[in-house]
């Protein structure tokens, strides 16, 4: 699903992000593929899909999210089809892709950006409980649950240090996880699911902890987008913490001491405003214009920071952070709108497929063409 990287490019090809160009029909990691998924448009598309794809949905659902506690219900909702087709696509392409080049495909899952397929359905869950489809949600946790167990072992055996922003999804994918159970327990009455939402939370916490400590500070200067997760990590575990807290308030489980989650909350808000500072300070310093595939993974942190501080001023009832919310839900919408443009761009080409070589210059052969795993040239 699509891309990330590392302090070299040969690192980032490892860790997720991947911008190399495509191979053309008919040719996949630098050897011909006689299969009828390599003819046309399919071929091509399959070939386009990068281990992080799942950030599409990441970036789209959760802006969704955001407008939605905003009252920006109708927007929400064309945002969120747009998310839910985008979910769906995948599901079909990715088996095929799969069966076009089985080595690719497992060599994507020891990536950490592969945990974007877990984190995406979970997110996605999330605003279909908000719009009142619990089954929806009920479903998507099934589903986030059993891809994040199956991409858990692969992406540890494959871990890399020093890390980058997209190793950060280890706890992203926790944290979405405890986000999804813990919206699910109010409605559905589910003590139970409220409890078991602790768990990812404080495993998500730890394994930020474990990866931010290891975390190449370089990537500020250097990252195409995903350097971003640092602070939206951050966001989502605030996320999750406010949603405990309001559900454990709405239940009435006297177990959980909503008064320290709440504190939780608001550290952890505090923190993620601090990287915010950090991030916006590093973009202007080394300014990236690119709004490309990598962009996808800035567009989840600039969303989920509205979508946390609207949850975490709500239980905390403070109004400042619900005032920054308001505001910051359109900065993620207006990043959401110019990547996912740039997204459609790309779909465009893909389609079109390569263009004719122009006159003079011979068509490359199969020994010319870029290996997959080839890092790009500066």
């Amino acid at each position: 699903m699509i891309g990330i990287f590392r302090s070299t490019s040969s690192n980032r090809v490892e860790q997720g992000i991947d911008n190399r160009p495509l191979a053309p029909a008919g040719v996949a990691a630098g050897r011909p593929v006689t299969s009828r998924l390599t003819n046309g448009v399919l071929g091509r598309t399959l070939d386009s899909i990068p281990p992080a794809a799942g950030a599409e949905v990441m970036g789209t659902a959760i802006v969704s999210v955001g407008l939605s506690l905003d009252g920006q219900e109708t927007l929400s909702r064309v945002i969120l089809v747009i998310g839910a087709a985008i979910w769906f696509s995948l599901a079909m392409l990715l088996p095929l892709r799969a069966a076009r080049d089985p080595a690719a495909f497992r060599a994507d899952a020891r990536a950490p950006a592969a945990l974007t397929a877990a984190v995406a359905t979970a997110v996605l869950g999330t605003r279909l409980t908000l719009l009142g489809w619990a089954w929806a949600g009920i479903a998507t946790l099934v589903i986030a649950l059993a891809l994040w167990l199956a991409l858990l072992r692969p992406v540890l055996a494959g871990w890399k240090s020093p890390t980058v922003g997209v190793s950060l999804l280890l706890a992203v994918s926790a944290e979405s996880l405890a986000v999804l159970a813990a919206t699910l327990a109010a409605p559905e009455r589910a003590h139970w699911l409220l409890i078991a939402a602790l768990v990812p939370f404080g495993l998500g916490l730890g394994l930020y902890v474990v990866v931010i400590s290891r975390f190449d500070l370089q990537q500020l200067a250097v990252g195409r987008g995903d350097h971003w997760i640092t602070g939206g990590a951050l966001g989502i575990a605030a996320l999750a913490a406010a949603r405990i807290t309001a559900g454990a308030r709405a239940l009435g489980i006297a177990g959980i001491n909503g008064a320290s989650l709440e504190d939780i909350a608001i550290g952890l808000w505090v923190l993620m405003m601090l990287w915010l500072l950090v991030l916006l300070i590093a973009e202007v310093r080394w300014p990236r214009l690119s709004v490309g595939p990598a962009r996808w993974p800035t567009v989840f942190p600039l969303g989920m920071y509205a979508a946390s501080s609207f949850a975490v001023g709500a239980v905390a009832h403070a109004s400042a952070i619900t005032s920054f919310a308001r505001l910051w839900v359109w900065v993620g919408l207006a990043s959401w709108a110019i990547v996912f443009a740039a997204m459609i761009g790309r779909a465009v080409k893909v389609m079109r497929g390569p263009g004719p070589p122009d006159a003079g210059t011979p068509a490359p052969t199969t020994e010319q063409l870029p290996h997959p795993d080839q890092p790009l040239a500066a």
